[in-house]
């Protein structure tokens, strides 16, 4: 089994990995980016700063988070 991955771990920890954003990402840097761990989890970083910290999440939790994205039930956090 592979080993985990601690949460808000330095991007730049991360060797190996690709690191993908949306095709509806601005040009101004403001983007979310994910890679697939070996793990099976998901990490997630700001474009920004893409040696900060990622967030780890399971295949679960980003399952429920873009079920919930696609329901619209985050609308209301919209600029």
């Amino acid at each position: 089994m592979a080993e985990s991955v601690p949460n808000g771990v330095a991007a730049a920890d991360l060797a190996g990995v690709t690191w993908r954003k949306s095709r509806h990402s601005g040009q101004l840097g403001n983007c979310v980016e994910t890679a697939a761990l070996n793990s099976g989890d998901v990490a997630v970083r700001n474009s920004r700063h893409p040696s900060g910290p990622a967030l780890i999440f399971t295949r679960d939790e980003m399952a429920a988070f873009l079920a919930g994205a696609k329901d619209g039930e985050f609308d209301d956090l919209a600029c």
